[in-house]
């Protein structure tokens, strides 16, 4: 019968109030690499972009067009959708629980919406083949990620093996200078563009360097701003300079770094790119990033956007370019810093520990973004090769559902949810906004595959949610991260905030801490009343050389403030928990190596995901 009415409404006509003409309409509208926004949006004849699809469905709501009352349909075609911005969707683009509005790939078929500029014209010159990089959309185009038949390739650096990283000498934050052996930087002393990426403790620090004076067998490396007042004011966390744990750094995007197979270097003064093969290796397609967010759902507390469906889509391709413009001076978790410093004398709070230090947070780009939503919803979708975080729920989102879905090649967070402090929100004082619907809440977060993500920025997690209420994080697989598996909550302190009600079980979670530490499979921060971390497996943790503290790991570390927490029948390969200034309720109750092995069978995702 649906199939009937489908037909039979896959034409209609209304009128358009401004041009008075007539318009036909699908009740499934169709995109196609090979079409054209003027089609009428058939299967026949379909259009060429989301955007005009969109504004169609959006047109056929705004006049009540007959057909809709079950939804609207726009259907990808197979193929890669190139995006100069993000497609926007707005509260007018909204649908109902009877009648939403799904925007899928085609079955059978991959569908790419993609940030990306395919990279032509190679030519040899030795070693390495050269391309020149086209302006995008009338500007010279720089990025820090590059694609090579699929596969990302390795933009240039010192080490091809992190285990053999350099380490600081001394870190003078007088003077804003690190310390490092000559021998590490002499090759680069001339290069216009490196940056130093700095491993402390539990985050990564990308400075871009301004000087490098030699001095013997030591070198003086100093960094643009902001970055460098960032880095050498803030108290936490620090370089480690102490006897066999100095901090590791390796050196990036200088053409002197250039001599490994599957690296590559952009110089952006001559927008020239160059890459070195791998053995036997042909070029069939190269793809840079140009655009940080391909999806930008986004409509307020009172007028939402409502009741949109993503599904069967790929996104892919998006950049980030704070770290080559302002570099990258991250608190955790890899929300950077804008402003932070030492507090002499220590700040007195009640119910808390002195506070030491103060902070004001940014947040990084995603691919997709929703922000003053409710019902928005993937489902079946791959986010991968993408530049930052792969999906954020921002702020005043309700009632969404990220379900079967796959995370990859990611260079940050692969799933982000919930405040971090608003910008102007110190980072530590609670927080507790008078309209709660500006949390994120009671977001399903089911069934998915979380890979290779924060490849680049090490301090991430595969998913991170900050400040939310009622958020579900089921049956998840994750592995291949460099940090945490889950960080739930925020605000290092115990006072009763907005969060509550979370819910974390039976994920498995396994080869994380890849490259940092002071670290677990869970993780959590702040009062959480009604949360329950339950039945997840833990288990087979990476072992880095490098780490600041090799003992530091735990499968659950519940952090400053949490509080009203249960933790219970978790099965992990060993008893390595830390609880570290907690408040009061928590519960910890049959966690370890003797739990059932029934969680072991229960844990992760319930079914494969086919991609």
């Amino acid at each position: 019968m649906l199939e009937n009415i489908r037909h039979l409404f896959s034409k209609v006509s209304y009128w358009v109030l401004a041009g008075l003409f007539v318009v036909f309409c699908s009740f499934d509208i169709y995109v196609s690499s090979t079409g054209k926004d003027t089609n009428d949006g058939s299967s026949t004849a379909p259009k060429a972009t989301l955007s005009a699809a969109l504004r169609q469905a959006r047109e056929m709501r705004r006049l009540n067009a007959p057909g809709i009352e079950n939804g609207i349909q726009i259907i990808l075609k197979g193929g890669t959708y190139f995006q100069y911005e993000p497609l926007n969707v707005r509260p007018e683009d909204s649908g109902t629980l009877q009648s939403p509005t799904t925007i899928l790939g085609a079955a059978g078929e991959k569908a790419v919406v993609s940030g990306g500029v395919k990279i032509s014209g190679w030519k040899k010159s030795g070693q390495l083949l050269v391309a020149d990089v086209p302006d995008f959309n009338g500007r010279p185009l720089d990025f820090r990620q590059l694609w090579i038949n699929g596969k990302k390739a390795v933009r240039a650096r010192d080490v091809s093996d992190f285990d053999k990283m350099y380490r600081i000498i001394r870190n003078d934050k007088e003077n804003q200078i690190l310390w490092v052996p000559a021998k590490a930087v002499k090759n680069i002393i001339k290069a216009p563009y490196a940056e130093m990426a700095l491993h402390q403790m539990w985050a990564v620090s990308f400075l871009r360097i301004k000087s490098i004076q030699i001095q013997g067998d030591s070198a003086a490396v100093r960094f643009h701003n902001p970055e460098s007042k960032l880095q050498f004011e803030r108290p936490w966390p620090q370089p480690m300079v102490a006897p066999g744990v100095n901090s590791p750094f390796y050196l990036t995007n200088a053409p002197e770094l250039l001599n490994q197979p599957g690296e590559w270097y952009h110089d952006i003064r001559t927008q020239k790119l160059y890459y070195m093969p791998l053995q036997g290796e042909t070029v069939s397609e190269a793809i840079v990033p140009a655009i940080e967010t391909l999806v930008q759902v986004e409509g307020t507390t009172d007028r939402p956007v409502e009741h949109i469906v993503f599904k069967n889509i790929t996104f892919s391709h998006s950049t980030w370019m704070r770290p080559s413009e302002q570099g990258h001076v991250p608190l955790q978790a890899g929300m950077y810093l804008t402003e932070g410093y030492k507090l002499r004398p220590q700040i007195i709070r009640a119910n808390n520990h002195k506070l030491d230090n103060q902070g004001w947070l940014g947040r990084p780009s995603a691919a997709v973004t929703v922000a003053g939503a409710k019902y928005i919803d993937f489902e079946n979708c791959i986010f991968e090769h993408l530049g930052y975080s792969g999906l954020d729920y921002i702020a005043g989102t309700s009632e969404g559902k990220v379900q079967n879905c796959i995370f990859t090649d990611i260079a940050g967070n692969g799933l982000v949810a919930g405040g971090f402090s608003p910008a102007s929100h110190e980072t530590h004082l609670p927080y507790l906004p008078t309209d709660l619907r500006d949390i994120v809440a009671n977001l399903q977060v089911d069934n998915n595959l979380f890979s290779d993500v924060t490849n680049e920025d090490w301090g991430c997690v595969a998913i991170c949610a900050g400040y939310v209420s009622g958020v579900r994080i089921t049956c998840n697989e994750i592995n291949d991260v460099s940090y945490s598996g889950i960080s739930l909550g925020w605000g290092w302190n115990r006072d009763l905030v907005c969060m509550k009600n979370n819910l974390v079980y039976r994920n498995n979670i396994y080869h994380y801490a890849r490259h940092m530490y002071d670290v677990a499979g869970i993780y959590t921060l702040g009062a959480q009343p009604g949360t329950l971390i339950s039945e997840n497996y833990i288990h087979d943790i990476y072992k880095p050389p490098y780490v600041h503290d090799p003992n530091h790991w735990f499968y659950l570390y519940t952090d400053e403030g949490s509080s009203y927490i249960r933790v219970i029948n978790n099965k992990t390969d060993s008893v390595k928990f830390l609880q570290n200034a907690n408040g009061p309720g928590n519960i910890w109750d049959n966690n370890g190596p003797m739990v059932n092995d029934s969680i072991v069978r229960n844990a992760g995702r319930k079914q494969n995901i086919p991609r």
